[in-house]
């Protein structure tokens, strides 16, 4: 039974000469595929597995700017949990992040509708909606805190020749208005990654099942509830993991706005956690406060994964 380069034989494979016996695993394909993995695995073992790990370590030790320090257990963690201002930040990040999460939603829904529709103009509208996302977050945080300044305020000026308001106001010097501008911020800027990516799942739903439905006497909210959403639901569920574990771990946004104030009012997981480890030099705590994010994100991670394997093997 002869064999050549590079044809089949009945007992195997010949790869460059080398005959290999069929359903085993190929040496130098196995070769060949950890050549082709090893850059990645090196950049994900220096970007994301050592410094998520000497973060653990720092968190252990009493390290600060200049200071090696020694290990001490987890008396950070206790530090940082009897401190009021990060109680703070933890019910500031969850409610930042629920109430967000929420009306990107809804509007993301609602703008990839409209998008999906066939009218003039539709290519340069849709490219016009991803602005607010591409454009980079320090600079249109910038004009946001330009916007919301209380002597140059745009929206003062329109408010008062409105006949709205009488006197100016200070929308990041007051607490609660400082909460309400971030809000306003993120959806702003994160509501073209909902509409565009939602409006990709649209696109894979076929017309056809959205015309019989019609023709069978549904509305248009008895399409969307029994056709569009159960479709659309996987997408959705992607999305929104994306957007909350980003919303976790927002920075940008917030300290450029009110780096945290005013009196602390702002403050969320990151913003803090660079005010303790930067600000005041003491690294063992903020990283502490920054590791104190990660279980709640794995257990939002793990609970809309399950979800979403159930949905898709339904």
């Amino acid at each position: 039974m002869a064999s050549a380069r590079g044809t089949t034989i009945q007992d195997g494979v010949t790869f460059f000469g080398r005959v290999h016996k069929k359903g085993g695993i190929l040496e130098d394909e196995r070769w060949f595929a950890a050549a082709l993995l090893s850059p990645t695995a090196v950049l994900l073992g220096l970007f994301i597995a050592y410094p998520f790990f000497e973060g653990i370590w720092l968190s252990l030790t009493n390290t600060r700017v200049g200071v090696p320090g020694e290990f001490v257990g987890l008396r950070n963690f206790e530090k940082v949990w009897n401190d009021s201002i990060f109680r703070e930040a933890v019910w500031n990040t969850c409610w930042y992040t629920f109430v967000t999460t929420v009306i990107k939603l809804i509007l993301g829904l609602w703008l990839a509708q409209l998008l999906n529709r066939n009218f003039k103009g539709k290519a340069l509208v849709r490219a016009f909606v991803l602005l607010p996302f591409i454009i980079p977050t320090v600079l249109s945080t910038f004009a946001w805190k330009w916007m919301f300044d209380p002597t140059f305020s745009v929206l003062n000026w329109m408010l008062f020749h409105a006949g709205i308001i009488t006197t100016r106001i200070n929308w990041l010097g007051d607490p609660d208005l400082a909460f309400s501008a971030i809000i306003v911020v993120n959806v702003w800027r994160g509501l073209p990654f909902y509409a565009i990516s939602l409006l990709a799942g649209l696109q894979t739903i076929s017309p056809e099942l959205q015309e019989a439905a019609a023709i069978d006497g549904a509305n248009g909210w008895q399409r969307f509830r029994h056709i569009t959403w159960p479709l659309l639901l996987p997408v959705t569920l992607v999305v929104t993991l994306f957007s909350v574990i980003q919303t976790f771990a927002d920075f940008q946004l917030v300290y450029v706005l009110t780096g945290g104030g005013p009196a602390n009012a702002t403050h969320l997981f990151a913003t803090y956690a660079y005010q303790i480890g930067i600000g005041t030099g003491l690294l063992s705590e903020g990283a502490a406060i920054s590791l104190a994010i990660f279980p709640v994100l794995m257990a939002v991670v793990v609970l809309q994964l399950m979800y979403i394997r159930r949905v898709e093997t339904r």
